[in-house]
């Protein structure tokens, strides 16, 4: 792994390091989004596929899915969810988690997988545009992007709730690292990065999804 990377900072993995146990217990908020979610994924990938994901958290996704590809690799930058991660995957042979951002060169080879997935993460890193080229780089020509992530500019609520994320940062209840960004803009980081979108939609707006495809 490189020794720093702009996506990862102290203050974020302290952060999710803090609540990781809080985290893992949590419910999703929005089952029937998460499972729709779940199922377009699905009808993406293919048994033979080498998968990443970026901020997994502690794993529940990548249980989900570890069944529909050759090998899946779940990462963070919180070593603590990792931990309970490892914990919950027992004897999947073809899950392993790992610390470390989609910048550290020691993740994944070039142009080595068929699939990077990243759920309400996104707006959640220092430079979203840099993590999408990194994502980019370790993807073979027609690999495929999956993203799931809250685009708060374009919501005026969400816009509303910038100075109280602002208090909250100080108060350490919430990441250092909250990024704002309209639909428009995370739909152009795609294309900027080498992408083609192949399919978009909305689970539960503003939560943009897309399955981008690298040219």
């Amino acid at each position: 792994m490189t020794a720093a990377s702009p996506a990862m900072t102290q203050t974020d993995a302290s952060f999710w390091n803090a609540i990781a146990e809080k985290y893992s217990r949590d419910r999703i908020a929005d089952m029937d989004s998460y499972e729709a979610t779940l199922a377009r994924v699905r009808a993406h990938l293919k048994p033979g596929d080498r998968v990443l994901e970026l901020g997994c958290g502690t794993g529940s996704t990548a249980l989900r899915l570890a069944d529909a590809v050759t090998h899946y690799t779940g990462t963070d930058i919180a070593s603590e969810m990792i931990r309970i991660a490892r914990g919950k995957a027992g004897g999947i042979g073809n899950l392993t988690f790992e610390t470390g951002v989609a910048e550290d060169d020691a993740l994944a080879a070039p142009a080595s997988l068929d699939a990077v997935l990243s759920f309400n993460h996104l707006h959640l890193v220092e430079d979203p545009r840099a993590t999408i080229r990194a994502g980019a780089a370790m993807l073979k020509p027609g690999g495929l992007f999956m993203s799931k992530t809250v685009c708060m500019q374009s919501s005026l609520k969400m816009r509303m709730l910038k100075p109280l994320i602002g208090v909250m940062k100080a108060l350490g209840k919430a990441p250092g690292t909250v990024r704002f960004f309209t639909t428009e803009q995370y739909d152009a980081m795609f294309r900027e990065a080498g992408f083609e979108l192949i399919e978009t939609g909305f689970y539960a707006f503003p939560r943009r999804f897309v399955v981008a495809r690298k040219l």
